[in-house]
């Protein structure tokens, strides 16, 4: 008889042949249709998985599950810290500290009540939902970013909030559970809690970006040069496990290593031409293939019994989400920074950019196995919420990027 573990890992090896392969085509077909390849993915997920043809099955909270948004976020996160400019960051901090902060509690505070009157559910379960779906995801936002060209400020800028505002939706998500669970609240712990996550994410981060960069850089005598490349994919694992194993946020700490990483010239370390392109062919490869997995494997996972049965209740969550908070939310963390500039065009491109996926998507799958009342509710509109911004909001991103004049000259000549 067949050891079980030799045929279960063998369905997952056949699961993953077939989505990396209708990955391809479908990724294909974006192109020729010009829309942003996540979205076809995610209806790639949704024909295979069990609503569909039934293909696809890796249950939500499985380990293979995990480990796919796991790893699959943190090197999406890691590439996208690699394009952002220490010299953009300098002169936007103010903005990305409201944004990691304060708009992220006017987006729980805002979805919260709205949940809370639609849908009839607890306002304690109701602020969880909202917590769970508040954060910009990173995921979403670094492959539509390398596909669209926008202004370097502005691309970097929302870039780095998506990373930035991970660790406040985490502590905030967990916080509302310990409320639910213990029925109290704790500001004080909440703010500790805060610093520890972010700031040991980005203490972490630092550590693990500049320990990569002095062993493949002229900074030791390039000891490393010629494996740069297989020394990345060890970083990224060990500052997401480092910065969870000391209670930081790992997201955090793998989108520092990647923006310490990119930025190292900026300490006067130089790297090999060669090193460079291995290092960066690497790391696209490894996010195409993580991105395909990622959202197929969040396609699959639509319950569509579940989303009918909460559909217009739910549309209404959504649309207070993305028309109301997220514009207040904005304008919130733009106003104040008066050093920035912002202009009017590159709020409203703010307004509407701030796709949900995969965060929520791991988030939801945490929840699923704890026994927590109203998981159906809140498992229903978060991934309404994901299907939303993605297929309209990502979808668009472009067009609204070109009518508001904030596409760089190169992506103008495509268009």
């Amino acid at each position: 008889m067949e050891n079980h573990a030799v045929v279960v890992a063998n369905q997952v090896l056949i699961i993953f042949a077939m989505i990396f392969i209708i990955g391809a085509v479908f990724g294909k077909l974006a192109g020729y249709i010009k829309v942003p390849d996540i979205v076809l993915y995610v209806a790639a997920g949704v024909l295979l998985g069990p609503s569909g043809l039934n293909l696809i099955a890796i249950a939500i909270d499985s380990p293979v599950n995990q480990l796919v948004l796991t790893l699959g976020a943190s090197i999406l996160l890691f590439h996208g810290g690699l394009g952002v400019s220490f010299s953009v960051l300098k002169n936007v901090w103010l903005t990305l500290l409201l944004a990691a902060t304060l708009s992220v509690l006017i987006m729980v505070a805002i979805v919260g009540f709205t949940v809370h009157m639609v849908l009839g559910i607890g306002l304690m379960y109701a602020f969880l939902l909202a917590a769970i779906i508040a954060p910009t995801d990173p995921a979403t936002l670094v492959p539509i970013f390398l596909s669209v060209k926008i202004k370097e400020r502005l691309a970097q800028t929302v870039l780095s909030e998506s990373a930035f505002n991970d660790a406040t939706g985490a502590i905030t998500t967990f916080t509302i559970l310990g409320v639910i669970a213990t029925g109290e609240l704790s500001i004080a712990g909440s703010l500790i809690k805060f610093l520890i996550m972010a700031g040991g994410g980005i203490l972490v981060g630092l550590f693990y970006g500049l320990a990569a960069g002095f062993l493949v850089t002229d900074k030791s005598t390039d000891i490393f040069s010629e494996y740069a490349q297989v020394i990345m994919l060890p970083v990224i694992i060990a500052s997401y496990m480092t910065a969870e194993h000391f209670g930081a946020s790992g997201f955090m700490a793998v989108f520092i290593a990647g923006l310490v990483f990119g930025n190292l010239d900026e300490f006067g370390w130089t790297m090999r031409e060669e090193s460079h392109d291995g290092i960066h062919s690497f790391i696209h490869i490894a996010s195409l293939l993580l991105r395909i997995a990622i959202f197929m494997l969040l396609g699959s996972h639509v319950d569509f019994a579940l989303l009918l049965e909460y559909l217009l209740p739910g549309l209404a969550v959504v649309a207070v989400f993305m028309f109301i908070a997220r514009p207040i939310a904005v304008l919130c963390c733009t106003l104040p920074d008066r050093k920035a500039k912002w202009e009017r065009n590159e709020i409203l491109f703010m307004f509407w950019t701030r796709e949900t996926g995969v965060i929520p998507a791991a988030l939801v799958g945490m929840l699923s196995g704890s026994g927590i009342e109203n998981i159906e509710v809140i498992s229903s509109v978060v991934f309404l919420a994901i299907l939303a911004t993605i297929t309209i909001q990502a979808t668009t991103t472009k067009w609204l990027a070109k009518r508001l004049n904030l596409l760089v000259v190169e992506d103008l000549k495509l268009v």
